[in-house]
């Protein structure tokens, strides 16, 4: 695997050849090609192959944040729930210092196996390592180290899946298999909860099932989907210590599309980071009823709301192929969740409050697929830097996802009394930056 550490430097053997393509499986193509002629399209077996491994990931990486993790925590530190929460701080961290840097890594990877098949593998091995490490960590400790290896490893994974889109598909079909895959990895928690709630007595099997669904989900991926040998790709750019720093930075001038995109999908994952961090206390203080009777109430409106974002996820995702269609789509995604967000905030009523979750809810589908597809629309240089740009994309969900819980006392505390709350202000709040998320794109000139 290629680049190599050597002192202070990764070093990559310049040549004059031209810049790296990625040629995909002619038995996954159709032989038709994409209306700009640039990219063929992918075949069925590509698309569910892809959903299939995604889906896969979701279930062995998701199922500790959902339950896994809280039940360990518990044994180990019972009287330190807040331990939860720096645990998946600092590995969500080392997941936005190190996402740009393994993603050039991807880029210049040479092997016979391609560029991303490599980093999937070793990705999964890690992730699975890093599920023992949890399920037998004598400490909480262990426990987080073992959390920060699972980030690093199934990150990987999900990561390579996600910049081989970026490969491969053409526009026609980016947001139909973004509709997919959204719909898929929304429907694996509950199936990642499923499983491990029959196994919450052993904790080995409680992290271990689930993470074997995802290596045989994603090994299929890796075995039939093909990726030609890249052993012969040749850069320019020679990389140094100091070069590497400077590819988590890019120049907005230079991409501006690009750059809509991710100030649109950082607004828009703030406004969603600020809604559902204090949904459980905001339920509460308008049913009146303490926070542990809300947990019957989370759990139905966690489940339509899976139906609510798969219909908007799936239904975003197709239209906008089908119409040629991003920005509209996203602009009424973005008022969706603002509508529901705003509905929330100025009521008390059970049936208001779930009906309005659940309009945010086919938002977050809509928005999320489509979106997706947007982003590979714009992408910068696709050929040589699809994984470093896919990593500073990532900052446009980390930074307000460690951000928003930390400013959001500042809106609870408006106008607020002694004890209270003010969760309308912190809806409103929440609702103007989803709104602006989907606004913010219409600066967006290269896609419709």
């Amino acid at each position: 695997m290629n680049p190599h550490p050597h002192g202070e430097e990764l070093v990559v053997t310049p040549a004059p050849s031209p810049l790296p393509t990625v040629t995909v499986d002619p038995d996954a193509l159709e032989k038709t090609a994409d209306s700009d002629g640039t990219q063929p399209k992918v075949g069925a077996r590509y698309i569910w192959l892809m959903v299939l491994a995604q889906f896969g990931v979701f279930i062995a990486f998701i199922t500790p944040i959902a339950i896994s993790l809280a039940i360990r925590v518990q044994e180990l530190a019972p009287q330190n729930q807040e331990y939860l929460g720096y645990i998946t701080g600092a590995g969500a961290l080392v997941v936005m210092i190190s996402g740009p840097f393994l993603g050039v890594a991807s880029d210049r990877t040479r092997t016979r196996l391609g560029r991303r098949r490599p980093f999937m593998i070793v990705g999964t091995l890690v992730g699975v390592a890093s599920l023992i490490v949890m399920a037998l960590a004598p400490s909480v400790l262990i426990l987080g180290l073992g959390w920060i290896l699972a980030q690093l490893g199934w990150g990987q994974v999900l990561g390579n899946l996600q910049i081989s889109t970026a490969d491969r598909l053409p526009e026609s079909q980016r947001g139909k298999v973004a509709g997919l895959t959204g719909f898929a990895t929304q429907i694996a928690p509950v199936f990642g909860v499923v499983i491990a709630s029959g196994l919450t007595g052993n904790p080995l099997l409680l992290f271990i099932v689930p993470g074997l669904v995802g290596v045989i989900l994603v090994a299929l991926f890796v075995i039939f989907v093909r990726e030609e040998d890249s052993r012969g790709n040749r850069f320019e750019e020679r990389i140094t210590l100091r070069s590497l720093l400077g590819k988590y930075l890019y120049n907005p001038r230079q991409y501006p599309d690009f750059s809509w995109n991710w100030l649109g999908r950082f607004f828009f994952y703030f406004g969603l980071t600020l809604n559902t961090t204090f949904t459980a206390f905001f339920f509460a203080s308008r049913l009146g009823i303490p926070v542990a009777e809300v947990a019957g109430i989370i759990a139905l409106l966690g489940g339509v709301g899976v139906l609510a974002t798969t219909i908007g996820a799936i239904g975003g995702g197709f239209l906008s192929d089908k119409l040629r269609r991003r920005r509209l789509f996203l602009v009424i995604a973005g008022s969706l969740m603002a509508i529901g967000m705003l509905t929330m905030a100025f009521s008390a009523d059970l049936s208001v409050l779930i009906a309005g979750s659940l309009v945010v809810s086919a938002g977050i589908g809509a928005f999320a697929a489509v979106d997706q597809a947007l982003l590979l629309d714009v992408l910068p240089e696709r050929e040589t830097d699809a994984g470093r740009f896919m990593g500073i994309t990532g900052f446009a969900t980390s930074i307000p996802q460690a951000t928003a819980p930390l400013v959001a006392p500042l809106f609870l505390a408006i106008g607020a009394t002694a004890g209270d709350k003010n969760y309308t202000a912190l809806f409103i709040v929440a609702a103007v930056c989803v709104f602006a998320g989907g606004l913010v794109v219409l600066r967006i000139k290269s896609v419709r």
